[in-house]
C-alpha cells in the first residue's frame, strides 16, 4: 500500500509498504479521510514524538474509514462499519485509569498511520476507542473526532460557566474548536489570533470578540487595549512560553487559565508569584483526551456542532503531503487540510 513515513526531522517520504496481517482482536480500517494537525506538524519539524511515535513510522493519527477485514476474536463489528478511531487507548488497570485520569495513562497506546490507504486497529483501541458512525455522518467530519475531544477534556477541566467570559489566544484549529464548544456551553468568547480567515472562523464560529494581534509586539498590551476588563478563564491554545506568561496576565482575580498549546520540550516560562498567589488564580493544564471525551466529540459532530466545513480549508493528495508539511512548518495559515490517501 501507499504510506506517508516518518524518517526523521522535516523528512517524510510517500512510498510502498507491505500491508501488515490483523492479528487475533484487530481490525484492517480503510482510510476514507485523513487530517492534517498542529501535532503533526510539531512531530514533523522535531523528527519525533517520545510518547507518540518513533521513526521511520507511518505517520498521522486524525482518521475516519470502513472496516474492510476482521480478526479472530473480534465481536461487534463487520466488514463495511463506518468508523472513527482514536489515536490511543488507556489500559484500564493503573492507577490514573483507576481514578478517572485515563489520559494520563502510564500505558497509553498510541496509533499512527492516517497517511495511508489503511491501517491495522490494534484490539485494545478496538474495544476502548474506535466508533461506530450514523448513516449520514460524513468521513471529513468524523476524523475530527480525536482533536475535538482534546477540547473537550480542556473545556471539562476548566469548567466555564454560562455568561463567563473567555479569551482564547490562538486562531488556530484547536482555538477555533474552543470557540465554538465554549459558545455552545453560553460563554462570551473572545479570540486573539492571526490570519485573516482564521479570525473571520472565529467570527462565523460564534466569537463575541476578535483581537488581531497580527505585528503586535506585545500581547498583553493588545489584548488590554480592545477589551478593556479581565477574563474569567483564558485558554492558550498556541503552545509557546510567552503566551503561557501572557495568559496570567490577562486573567481576573479568582480566575482560572489554561495551558493547553503544549510547549517544545525544555522551554520554560517565568511567573509572577505576587500575582498568582494575591490574585488567587488556578493553573490548569490539560493534556490529550479520555475515551468519554472522544464519545463527547463524536457527539458533537453528529449533532452538527463542529463540521468540517468550519475547519478543513484545502486539500492535498497523498503525494503532495511531504511538501505540504513544509509549507505549513514555513508558516502556510491553512486551518486543516483533507489529505486524499486514494489517488
Amino acid at each position: 500500500m501507499k504510506a506517508a513515513v516518518l524518517y526523521g526531522k522535516e523528512d517524510v517520504r510517500v512510498e510502498r509498504r507491505e500491508i501488515p496481517p490483523v492479528r487475533e482482536g484487530e481490525v484492517r480500517v480503510t482510510i476514507e479521510a485523513a487530517l492534517t494537525c498542529g501535532t503533526d506538524l510539531k512531530v514533523f519539524k522535531r523528527g519525533y514524538h517520545a510518547k507518540m511515535i518513533v521513526p521511520p513510522a507511518v505517520f498521522g493519527h486524525e482518521l475516519a474509514g470502513t472496516i474492510s477485514e476482521i480478526g479472530a476474536g473480534v465481536k461487534g463489528w463487520k466488514s463495511g462499519d463506518p468508523v472513527v478511531v482514536a489515536n490511543s487507548a488507556p489500559c484500564g488497570h493503573c492507577f490514573y485509569c483507576k481514578n478517572d485520569q485515563e489520559n494520563l495513562c502510564d500505558d497509553l497506546l498510541f496509533l499512527n498511520g492516517a497517511y495511508a490507504e489503511s491501517i491495522v486497529v490494534p484490539s485494545r483501541l478496538v474495544q476502548k476507542n474506535m466508533l461506530k458512525l450514523k448513516p449520514k455522518t460524513a468521513f471529513k467530519d468524523a476524523a475530527l473526532t480525536e482533536p475535538l475531544a482534546c477540547v473537550v477534556q480542556g473545556l471539562e477541566e476548566l469548567q466555564p460557566r454560562a455568561g463567563q467570559h473567555l479569551l482564547i489566544i490562538g486562531s488556530g484549529p484547536i482555538g477555533l474548536m474552543f470557540v465554538a464548544l465554549a459558545r455552545q456551553a453560553g460563554c462570551v468568547v473572545t479570540v486573539a489570533g492571526r490570519g485573516k480567515e482564521r479570525l473571520e472562523t472565529a467570527r462565523k464560529l460564534g466569537a463575541n470578540n476578535v483581537i488581531d494581534v497580527t505585528h503586535k509586539s506585545n500581547l498583553v498590551e493588545a489584548v488590554r487595549a480592545a477589551a478593556g476588563e479581565p477574563f474569567d478563564a483564558v485558554i492558550e491554545a498556541v503552545g509557546k512560553p510567552e503566551t503561557w506568561e501572557a495568559a496570567t496576565q490577562l486573567v481576573r482575580k479568582g480566575g482560572k487559565v489554561n495551558f493547553f498549546g503544549g510547549c517544545p520540550t525544555g522551554t520554560t516560562v517565568t511567573l509572577d508569584t505576587a500575582l498568582l498567589h494575591y490574585s488567587n488564580i488556578t493553573l490548569l493544564a490539560t493534556f490529550h483526551h479520555s475515551p468519554k471525551a472522544i464519545r463527547k466529540a463524536l457527539e458533537f459532530i453528529e449533532s452538527g456542532v463542529i463540521r468540517a466545513e468550519d475547519f478543513v480549508t484545502g486539500e492535498s493528495s497523498l503525494t503532495g503531503l511531504p511538501d505540504l508539511l513544509k509549507s505549513m512548518a514555513a508558516g502556510n495559515k491553512a486551518v486543516k487540510t483533507l489529505i486524499r490517501v486514494k489517488e
